[in-house]
This record gives C-alpha cells, sequence and structure tokens, in this order.
C-alpha cells in the first residue's frame, strides 16, 4: 500500500510509515493528479481536501491531519466515501496549557511591555508594576483536557482555581483540588483572571460579551488560546478602555491575522497564534498521526477517528440510515432531560439488533456531547469520554420491536433527575427520521432542524392557541403530532418549526401554562 506525505511530519513518523508501506513525501505535485494513487494521505493545514479531491481519491482509505483541527478536510465527503479521518487532538494539549500560563504570568506582570520599553530605550520601573498570582482565583470556562492542564499548573502557582463544565464528572474536578462551580456566572463573578477552553459552538460564540464581562469583578483580566470567536472583541475593547477590565492575554482572534484595536492598548498582551506551535507538540503530532495511519491500513482499531468507523459493506447497508437518528436521538435526549447526564442507555429493537450496534451507541454519544466537549467522539473513545464524566454507558439489543420493525431507543438519566427515554425509526427509500416516542408518549413526527415540545393538561383549544402564539409572532408551525396519556388527562405536543422560535414567544408558552416548552435546535 502507498502513502502520500504531502506536508513534512517528524522523522520518526515517516520512518514508522516506510517501515509498512510504500511511502512519497510530495509536497509539489497537483494533488489532484496524484491522490487516486495512493491508499493513505497525511497533511498539516496548508493542504485542503475538498469533496472534488476526496472523490479523485479512488484507492484512499485513511486521511491523516497532524494536528488538532480537521477544517482543512470535508470529513462529510470522507465519510460518504468510506473514508477514515483522524486527527491528532491530544498532540497540543502541553504546548496550549503552557501557553495559556505564559500568557497569564506576562499579563499579570506585564512583562512583554516591559521589555518592549526597555529595548527602546526606557527603564520604566513603576510604570509597568503588576500582581501577584498567588492568591488570586482562576476562573477557568471549559474543563477538558487543556482546561484542566492549565488547572493544575495554576494550582502549582498557588491560585485558587473555580472551573465550569457541565460535561465533567466531579471527581475530575476534586481530583486536581479545584472549585466545581455550578453556572458560568459562579466563575465569571469569581474571578481576578478568567481562561477560556471552551469548544466553538453557535452556543459559545461570543460567550464573552457586555452581558457577561458585567457580571465579572472590577479589574479582573482575561486569558485566551482556545478559540477567538468565543469573545466579542468590541466588547473586551470596550470593557479594557472603561477600565472595568485591567487586561487581556490573546492568542487566538476572531479573525486571523488580526489588525484590529486591541493591538493599540497597553493593557493587552498578544501573539498569532501560537498555542500549538512548539517542536514537541509538531513532532508528536507527526508520531501520533502515523500510528492512526499504520492502524487503519492494517484493519486496526483508529483511535483519533473523527467520523464513522469504516464497516463491512452488507452492515453499513443495514446500519446506515440509523447512525444520523441515533445521533439525533441522543441530542433530543440530553435537552429533553436537562442537566449533566450521569447515566445514557442505547438500546436496538428489531432485525437491527442482529448486527454490531456499537456505532449506534457512538452516534448517540456523539449527539450528547456534541458541542459541549472540545474533543471528536468515535466507536473507541466513547466510552472512555463517557467514563472520564461519571457517565454510565449501556448498550441493549432487544429482538422485538413493538410498534415498528426497527426502533432506536435512547434514555438519559441526569444527576438528580428521572430518565427521559426517546425512539425513533426510518422511513421510505430516503431514510427519513421520524420520532417514535419521547416522554413516555407514543408520537410519529418526522425530525426536523427546530423543534419544540412541551406537554401540558389535555383541555379542549390547546392545539388552537398554540397556532394563534405562533402565527401572532410570525413563526410558521411546519409540522404537528399530539400524543395523550391512556387516561386522557396529560398531553405531548412535539412541533417542527420553519425557523427557531423567539426567547420571548417561548417565555410567553411558559407564562400561560406550558411550563416545560423548550425549543431543541437538532441541525
Amino acid at each position: 500500500m502507498r502513502v502520500l506525505v504531502r506536508e513534512s511530519i517528524a522523522e520518526a513518523g515517516v520512518e514508522l510509515l516506510r517501515s509498512r508501506f510504500d511511502v512519497d513525501e510530495d509536497a509539489a505535485s497537483p494533488l489532484e493528479e496524484i491522490i487516486g494513487d495512493y491508499d493513505a494521505i497525511v497533511i498539516r493545514s496548508a493542504t485542503k481536501l475538498t469533496a472534488d479531491l476526496i472523490e479523485r481519491g479512488t484507492s484512499l482509505r485513511m486521511i491523516g491531519r497532524a494536528g488538532v483541527g480537521v477544517d482543512n478536510v470535508d470529513v462529510d465527503a470522507a465519510t460518504r466515501r468510506g473514508i477514515v479521518v483522524a486527527n491528532a487532538p491530544e498532540s497540543t494539549v502541553v504546548s496550549a496549557a503552557e501557553q495559556t500560563i505564559g500568557l497569564l504570568v506576562a499579563l499579570a506582570r506585564n512583562i512583554p511591555q516591559a521589555h518592549a520599553a526597555l529595548k527602546q530605550g526606557r527603564w520604566e520601573r513603576s510604570r509597568w508594576s503588576g500582581v501577584e498570582l498567588e492568591g488570586k482565583t482562576l476562573g477557568v470556562l471549559g474543563f477538558g483536557r487543556i482546561g484542566q492542564q492549565v488547572a493544575r499548573r495554576a494550582v502549582g502557582l498557588g491560585m485558587t482555581v473555580v472551573a465550569y463544565d457541565p460535561f465533567v464528572a466531579d471527581d475530575r474536578f476534586r481530583d486536581l483540588g479545584v472549585v466545581h462551580a455550578e453556572t458560568e456566572d459562579e466563575v465569571l463573578a469569581a474571578a481576578d483572571f478568567l481562561t477560556l477552553h471552551s469548544p466553538l459552538t453557535d452556543e459559545t460564540r461570543g460567550m464573552i460579551n457586555r452581558d457577561s464581562i458585567g457580571k465579572m469583578k472590577e479589574g479582573a483580566r482575561i486569558v485566551n488560546a482556545a478559540r477567538g470567536a468565543l469573545i466579542d472583541e468590541e466588547a473586551l475593547v470596550e470593557a479594557l478602555e472603561s477600565g472595568k477590565l485591567a487586561g487581556a492575554a490573546l492568542d487566538v482572534f476572531s479573525a486571523e491575522p488580526y489588525d484590529g484595536p486591541l493591538l493599540g492598548l497597553d493593557d493587552v498582551v498578544v501573539t498569532p497564534h501560537l498555542a500549538a506551535s512548539t517542536d514537541e507538540a509538531q513532532d508528536r503530532a507527526g508520531v501520533i498521526i502515523a500510528e492512526q495511519v499504520v492502524a487503519a491500513l492494517d484493519g486496526g482499531l483508529v483511535t483519533n477517528a473523527v467520523n464513522i468507523p469504516v464497516v463491512d459493506k452488507a452492515s453499513l447497508e443495514v446500519l446506515g440510515p440509523f447512525i444520523p437518528l441515533a445521533a439525533k436521538l441522543g441530542g433530543l435526549a440530553v435537552e429533553l432531560a436537562g442537566g449533566r447526564p450521569s447515566r445514557v442507555v442505547v438500546s436496538a429493537h428489531g432485525p437491527l439488533s442482529d448486527y454490531d450496534t456499537r456505532m449506534l451507541t457512538v452516534a448517540a454519544l456523539d449527539g450528547i456531547f456534541r458541542g459541549r466537549v472540545d474533543q471528536p467522539v468515535n466507536y473507541v473513545n466513547a466510552s472512555l469520554l463517557a467514563a472520564e464524566r461519571g457517565i454510565t454507558v449501556t448498550e441493549e439489543r432487544l429482538r422485538a420491536s413493538r410498534a415498528y420493525m426497527n426502533v432506536v431507543e435512547v434514555r438519559v438519566t441526569p444527576e438528580g433527575g428521572d430518565e427521559v427515554e426517546v425512539s425513533g425509526t426510518t422511513m421510505g427509500p430516503e431514510g427519513r427520521l421520524f420520532l417514535a416516542s419521547a416522554y413516555g408518549f407514543d408520537i410519529d413526527i418526522e425530525l426536523a432542524p427546530d423543534m419544540v415540545f412541551f406537554r401540558y393538561d389535555d383541555i379542549p383549544g390547546v392545539i388552537g392557541r398554540v397556532g394563534t402564539m405562533f402565527g401572532a409572532r410570525g413563526f410558521n408551525i411546519a409540522n404537528m403530532a399530539v400524543s395523550r396519556t391512556r387516561d386522557g388527562k396529560q398531553a405531548l405536543m412535539a412541533l417542527s418549526v420553519d425557523e427557531p422560535p423567539s426567547p420571548e414567544l417561548i417565555d410567553e408558552m411558559h407564562n400561560v401554562g406550558f411550563g416545560d416548552a423548550i425549543f431543541i435546535e437538532l441541525g
């Protein structure tokens, strides 16, 4: 088998590949002309693997990204072709954590400003006096791998660390000597220094804005070596200029290269996205991705796969339509349950249960974790990620199916709450995804990107009332399903809508008696 190393990686990684395969290091030839000759390709960030290029890779079985992100790979196109895409997410954890601590120290002691002044011939000791870190409180938003490494180092500096992450178990906070905050606001209020390590999602984009800054201490400082778009940069500039915040240290920006007003502020420390830029991190990424390529081409377990693992054609034909269903059911179940899940059960009912349904469990966990943790989920690490977060995962296969030939069921139990169950099936040759039950109610509605669910006392006029409320605010109901208990006292309504309903509409529903109305974006 042949492997193309398109961008340079550590020599140890290249040697590992050469010991098993025919390897070409070629960064010059037109990729569209040669990609079809290789079983695997190794890239970094410069190479863009589009759907067209992937289509030309007729022999391609593996794409290895020697780094963290896979934004330069059309993962959906690769998945459709049965190509494994893997990265090296662990390669930069230490480098990113150390960069964060470096920014933290530089921010506290004004080191870059004092350095620049002295280089320019100015001896300004009093102007650049700083503050000590010992005894200060570091707030951490996002307590994944990097956040935990930052916390470990900050504790060593004598800081009190307060962190928030709804998908990390209490034990992990205790093990690291970190205070487990119940809310983001609790972290904001406590922090002398705030560091960000959350994944970038629609929910976290601009999470540090005028409102959140207003909840912080006067004179607090912010560090961001994670994702630039987590911060509303205009709001940050305002807070720094007004004195609400005493400083910021930034390695990432909403648009890069950055050339904006933050560069003109004396109380801002900046670096040009250097978190992963160490020799060790780059070498580590090369070796890790070489190991992933070997595993993929040898038929082993690809532990860093970011897409659906390759399975035999017969199994994929049966399981394929149910994989996106399981993901959507996982996302739906965790939203309906509310809070951090402590237990997840994924059940396959019907002939589907005759197959290896681990892929369905992984898909459900992916739906549960997506946007809530800072790393991809796959069939190898899904159970480990859940275990690290104190979540018990159970897989069931049941030959009997009550309402449909094949049904996937996901049950989520939140901490301190009751189990919430949802189930679904696929219909038609195109594999349309349908909800079969939720909250213990049998219900039949096609899953859509934007949905609203609520329970209520089954009395006359509710359907008309709901339609009027949505129509009055200009929101169109695309589909509606209603189910009720056997005694007819309680009912569940599920709606799919053409666009997300406004918070004001949901608040109105709460105020008129639909207290558990919830809008859920399934994507």
